[in-house]
């Protein structure tokens, strides 16, 4: 398995705090079955700027504090940008940084407002020659209120990546719901922690990978959990199957109306 977002890198951002933090929390990730690690620092401007450079020299570092300790997993640069219309500025001028110097541009919204121009935002990224990667689409409050959302920037050409903590509940019932549905409706593509403190999700890895090949069975499971980021790696083209609507429920809205 390849974990595609996480927050490894030790004072980066709100993630791993030390570099003893950052080598028990890789060594959680091999234990489960975690092969390769996308390091996706938060990058938002005026609040967590650490330039690629300085970026690749910790993930560098990190590397070979696994190889010293003969912990064998890979680690890979990324970046979670936070949505900014300055976005392709940032990349090219090698502030954030797309998934290992790829095409693939991992990107997060507003957790609790509906940003204004999305479309636009999707536009801009997608006429650079990039392919927009939306972190945790689950979690925002104006997807949770609004899914179709979800499947209208799918139709655009944002990919998704869901994480494993939110089938589990682990931010709470809304967005366990919207997972469930997006895991039906082919709109998960990519699989990620979100890890940010050890003893956290990775020892709740094992329910959470239960609970989504219930829904999508091993095969789509592989996909959505190795082999799509394998290509992302390689700077590959990932093939998508057509993705459905979200349409709720009355039980479905009753079970997010839960705490």
């Amino acid at each position: 398995m390849i974990d595609f977002h996480s927050h490894i890198l030790p004072g980066i951002d709100d993630g791993s705090r030390n570099l003893e933090q950052s080598i028990y929390m890789v060594n959680e990730a091999k234990n489960v079955g975690f092969t390769k690690i996308i390091s996706t620092s938060h990058y938002m401007e005026n609040y967590y700027e650490v330039s690629q450079a300085d970026r690749k020299a910790w993930l560098n570092g990190l590397q070979y504090g696994l190889e010293e300790k003969k912990i064998g997993l890979s680690l890979y640069l990324g970046s979670e940008i936070y949505f900014t219309d300055k976005i392709i500025s940032l990349i090219k001028e090698a502030k954030a940084s797309t998934i290992n110097g790829s095409r693939y541009v991992l990107f997060e919204f507003p957790m609790n407002a509906k940003p204004i121009n999305i479309e636009d935002f999707v536009y801009s990224i997608l006429s650079a020659n990039y392919v927009p990667v939306l972190a945790h689409p689950e979690r925002y409050t104006f997807t949770q209120e609004e899914p179709e959302i979800i499947y209208q920037l799918a139709n655009q050409g944002v990919l998704m990546q869901s994480n494993y903590g939110s089938i589990i509940g682990q931010y709470g019932k809304k967005a366990q719901v919207i997972v469930e549905k997006m895991l039906e409706n082919n709109l998960v593509h990519f699989l990620g922690s979100d890890v940010h403190r050890p003893n956290s999700i990775y020892t709740k890895i094992e329910p959470a990978i239960h609970k989504i090949k219930a829904i999508v069975g091993q095969s789509e499971f592989d996909k959505i959990s190795h082999f799509n980021a394998m290509n992302v790696i390689r700077n590959e083209r990932v093939e998508v199957e057509e993705p459905e609507p979200i349409k709720l429920t009355l039980a479905d809205k009753m079970r997010m109306s839960l705490k």
